[in-house]
């Protein structure tokens, strides 16, 4: 493919922490395969992918986003992604607990994993010796997702599905960074709630890359206190315009609930400015805690809407 040369150096730029012994050359489609290095700096040599399982709902999306099928998959694929596995497609344990006996039993050639999930990292020690190929990738950017994609749609040959998953989506997020340039910068505070407690997040998660991406100016960015404690008083103190949520576990309900009870219920709250207008927003599951991959371009003009309401007609 026309890429491979712009793979490898993303790879080494983005997704990878070593270089070893491989050149940029060596990391060419090959007869031999693909050798390259991934996200927790792990070589590995890919000589075969007919029977691929995923550990990560959105990795298995973007597998098949690049024209690969599964033979096994973690149970979030269907249950967070929805995607329309087949009978033949084995689910190999939850995310955060996979079953190594069903991955083993699935007799993969290649194995993705995420490198931020502490069961998935504990699995490659055991996958090495079962001699499988396996990989760890990291996607809280668009450019890492891009970059996984390049290499994916690399293996499967289908670089009409790099051009319309990735480089497509590439097009429609410079349009909506194009079009707030010069925009007064809005002040935020990027909130993440779970059922016994909420932290305020900076650019470790897409929400806040977008945010940052977006020109807003994140609270979180510059007043460190608040990610180690979510103070109610220091909220109150700066005033954001806006509050942005988002919610881990099984459903929004008991994040939202330790909201209710920890902070909305302190008449302060309301009388903040972002909830008398109206900004304080929770965010959708789907664009925005899940790794949206072909629809990072609607992640980023969802939040460019609320940010920037006068450029509601110039957005896609």
């Amino acid at each position: 493919m026309k890429h491979c040369r712009s793979l490898l150096c993303a790879l080494l730029a983005a997704l990878l922490t070593g270089c070893g012994a491989v050149s940029p050359q060596s990391a060419e489609p090959a007869q031999e395969g693909y050798t390259f290095f991934d996200a927790l700096g792990y070589e590995t040599t890919l000589t075969s992918w007919d029977r691929v399982v995923s550990l990560y709902g959105s990795f298995a999306e973007a597998w098949t986003l690049a024209g690969g099928t599964l033979v096994g998959a973690a149970s979030d694929a269907v249950e967070e992604r929805g995607l329309p596995l087949g009978q033949d497609t084995a689910v190999v344990g939850s995310v955060k607990e996979p079953n190594l006996e069903k991955v083993l039993a699935a007799d993969p050639d290649f194995v993705i994993l995420s490198a931020d999930i502490t069961g998935q990292v504990g699995l490659h020690q055991a996958l090495t010796d079962a001699g499988i190929p396996h990989a760890y990738f990291r996607t809280d950017t668009f450019s890492e997702y891009l970059t996984m994609l390049e290499l994916f749609c690399s293996m499967t040959g289908r670089e009409d599905l790099y051009q319309q998953n990735g480089l497509a989506v590439q097009e429609e997020i410079d349009r909506v960074k194009a079009a707030v340039q010069g925009q007064p910068r809005p002040t935020a505070l990027l909130i993440r709630a779970y059922s016994t407690g909420a932290k305020a997040k900076d650019a470790d998660n897409l929400a806040g890359v977008i945010l940052r991406d977006l020109g807003a100016d994140n609270l979180a960015a510059r007043r460190e206190s608040l990610l180690e404690e979510l103070s109610l008083e220091e909220i109150i103190a700066a005033d954001p315009d806006f509050i942005f949520l988002t919610t881990m576990g099984a459903s929004d309900d008991a994040a939202l609930a330790y909201m209710e009870d920890t902070f909305a219920q302190n008449p302060a709250w309301s009388e903040l400015s972002a909830v008398k207008n109206g900004r304080y927003v929770l965010l959708p599951r789907e664009l925005f805690h899940y790794k949206p991959n072909a629809r990072w371009g609607e992640s980023y003009a969802y939040l460019a809407k609320i940010l920037y309401p006068g450029l509601t007609g110039q957005l896609p």
